[in-house]
This record gives C-alpha cells, structure tokens and sequence, in this order.
C-alpha cells in the first residue's frame, strides 16, 4: 500500500502538524507513505517539494493571486478565504504516480485548484482541518449558507461586493461529481459534512488527530518549570495565542473576560501565554502573566504543558483542538467550552472541564474546578477537595486510549483498504 499525502506545508500550521504526524504513524505502521507539500522545512527526506527559487517564486506569486482576488469583496468575517482558481502541476504527477491512494489535507493557498481535485483519477480520502471543502471561500463560517446552499438572496448582511463565496461554491458544485471519502478528526466536523448542501450524500468518518505518545508524555513539574524559568510553588494556567487573539473564533476576548473573574477567588495565582512575546502594553489581568514566544520544538511545548496546572482553550469555534490533545497527552488537564472538536477530547470534570457554551463566567468556574482538583499547587484555592480523583492521570490515559500513532494509524489502514480493495 502506497499513500501520497497532500498538504501546503510540512510544518507551518496546525493542519500541516497533524497531516506530518499521520504520515509518519502510517509509515511506523509498514505504509509506503510519502508527503508533497508546497513548503518544506523539516528536512525529512521522505518530504518532497521542490525548492529551486524559480519554483518558491512561482508559488509565492500563486499564493498572492488569491490576496488580490480577494479584494473584490468585502466581509466582517476576516478568517482565511481560500478561492483554489489556478491549475497545478501536482495532478500530473500524482496520476502518473505509483501511489494506490491519494491522502489530500490542507491543499488551499492556491496548490490545488477545484478543477485539479476533480482531475484525480486514483481513490481519494481528505481528511479535512476546517470547513473550507463544504463552504464557499471560507474556513470558518459564520454563518448557514454551508447548509442551505449559497443562493443569491441568503447573503450575509456583512458581506458586500461580488459573492466570492457563492462562486466558489458554484465552481465546488460544477466539479466535484464524484463523493471522495472524507474523514474528520472530531464527531462535530462530521456532523457538518452531513448537513451541509455539498457533502451531505459523501461518505464520511471520523479518525482522530494522533500523537507520538511516547513523545508527547509528561515530564516532573517541578523539573518542567525549571528548564523554563517559571515560578515554582504557585498555580500556573496556559494559554496560546499563534498570532491568533484577533481571531473571532479563538475566543480571546472571553478568555480575558473570564480571567477577570477570578479576581479574589485564587491566591497566587499567575498565567502563561504561549505563541507571542510580551506586547508594548500587556493588558491588567489582576495576575502576573509569563510570555514565552513562539515555541518552535515539540520537546519545549511538552515542557511547558507539564509545567502549568490548566490550558484553557476559549475557543467559540475549533475542528478538534491540538493543544487540548497535547496538553492531556503530558497529563494537564483542559478547561475550553462545550463546542465543537473538543468535545471529543475532554471528558467533563475527569480530563478537564467544558463548560457552558460561551458563559465566561462558568469558564472561570471550569479554571477553578481544575485548580482545586488537578493542580499540584493548589494549597490555596478555596474549596479544595482532598478526595478528588487524579484528573492529571486520566487527562494522560485518555490521550494514549484515543490519540495513539498505532490506533489512528491502522484506522487510516482500514479506510485506505476498503477504497482499494
């Protein structure tokens, strides 16, 4: 069995982190597994690209083509619009490939076209990392086109200029005849893949994003806090940004709000932002807060979710959730709200806390569940329970019970198999 994995990068981005992953876990299995990816920076032999000036310009000047096309639109919903116009060389080369599956991940940013997907003449399964492949150009919708259909008089009110996103979807319509198998990693994004008015007759399953447990596996806190130069002895809560606090969906402004509320109910406690420096005004939060930067290694991250007693995910909208499967691997417990992928990955006051779907003040009761049942310094919270069980314990064992190479890997096996044989 030989699998071609298609995806934009290797490295840079969430989707290219889990689409390297399986690629490696199918390759630990005995899959003759190889990625083609756009951008190439992890040195892995086993990654193609092809990296002469010529072609990094040419795929520069693709990438800006869709920052100009986009201008002839206007929308209040300022995520990522991809509009996948121009044709590639990349269909050529997988259909004269040797490959018995074709893997597509995150292939916007102009490496596939809509017509080139359709032009794949060999068994196809996208594992999707957003909503882009049912939507119009959109990754995150705002709004229920993605259900009903991107008519002409269903257009959002924030939206202005030609309907990119309809004409998108049009184009997704015209081309895309033939159902491929799509996969997802949470029970959410599937749920949208079958309501939606372009996929809702394709097959679809759901394979978690996986991890090197082994790798990913909790290191003593104390020694954790120390490689980071983070305080010992007090509660530690994390979050990270990426560049993302202005992003509607990541939900930074509920996460600010929420910490604000736990003013007076938690003695020393301090934060830790992760995926950006120290900005010029830091905002008051009442708490010390401890900027790490962009965290570029595998190694420092797992540090780090070992050193803190909570990541807090606030997101208002996520497909899965990494960082909540990353943390729980190394044993720190999640607080996000009930939405979405991270319903899959936390299990309500066992692994963390989901709370009330976007009630700030119910996240900032989740912070303190877990402080007062899962932190190693939580002499000072109010209402401790001395008899709660191990939340760090199960947080780790629900990760190797759902998140593992080998099991992800051999679902993969499974669906490769049935489109094959």
């Amino acid at each position: 069995m030989k699998v071609i994995h298609l995806n934009s990068s290797d490295s840079a981005g969430g989707a290219a982190r889990a689409a390297y992953r399986i690629h490696n876990a199918l390759r630990d299995l005995g899959v003759i597994s190889v990625m083609w990816v756009n951008a190439k920076h992890t040195g892995d032999w086993r990654v193609e690209s092809s990296n002469t000036r010529w072609s990094k310009a040419i795929k520069w000047l693709r990438s800006q083509f869709g920052v100009m096309l986009g201008k002839a639109f206007r929308s209040d919903n300022h995520i990522l619009h991809s509009f996948a116009v121009l044709p590639s060389n990349w269909v050529k080369l997988v259909n004269s490939s040797d490959a018995d599956v074709v893997h597509l991940h995150w292939v916007q940013g102009e490496m596939l076209s809509i017509a080139d997907i359709s032009r794949i003449k060999k068994p196809i399964v996208w594992t999707l990392h957003d909503m882009w492949a049912f939507c119009g150009a959109e990754h995150v919708a705002w709004d229920e086109r993605w259900r009903e259909g991107y008519l002409r008089d269903n257009r959002p009110a924030h939206e202005s200029g030609f309907d990119l996103n309809r004409w998108v979807w049009m184009r997704k319509m015209k081309h895309w005849n033939r159902p491929m198998q799509i996969i997802t990693p949470s029970h959410w994004l599937a749920n949208c893949v079958s309501e939606s008015a372009l996929m809702h007759d394709w097959p679809v399953s759901v394979i978690p994003n996986c991890l090197d447990i082994e790798r990913w596996k909790p290191i003593e806190q104390t020694l954790a806090r120390e490689l980071l130069g983070l305080p010992l002895g007090v509660p530690l809560i994390l979050f990270g940004t990426d560049g993302a606090n202005a992003a509607h969906h990541k939900g930074f402004d509920l996460l600010l709000d929420s910490v604000v509320k736990l003013q007076g109910k938690v003695n020393s406690l301090e934060l830790v932002v992760f995926g950006q420096l120290a900005p010029r005004n830091p905002p008051n939060l009442g708490f010390p807060i401890h900027y790490t930067g962009y965290l570029h290694d595998d190694l420092t991250l797992r540090a780090l979710y070992s050193a803190v007693d909570a990541l807090v995910v606030p997101s208002r909208q996520e497909a899965f959730g990494q960082t909540a499967s990353e943390a729980q691997a190394c044993g720190t417990p999640v607080v996000a709200f009930n939405i979405g992928g991270l319903r899959d990955i936390i299990k309500h006051k066992r692994t963390g806390y989901l709370a009330r779907p976007f009630e700030t003040e119910d996240l900032a009761a989740g912070i303190l569940w877990v402080l007062s049942h899962g932190s190693l310094h939580s002499s000072d919270i109010r209402d401790k329970d001395p008899t709660a069980s191990d939340v760090r314990k199960q947080a780790r064992e629900r990760a190797v019970a759902r998140f593992s190479n080998e099991l992800v890997a051999e679902q993969y096996r499974t669906v490769y198999n049935q489109l094959t044989f």
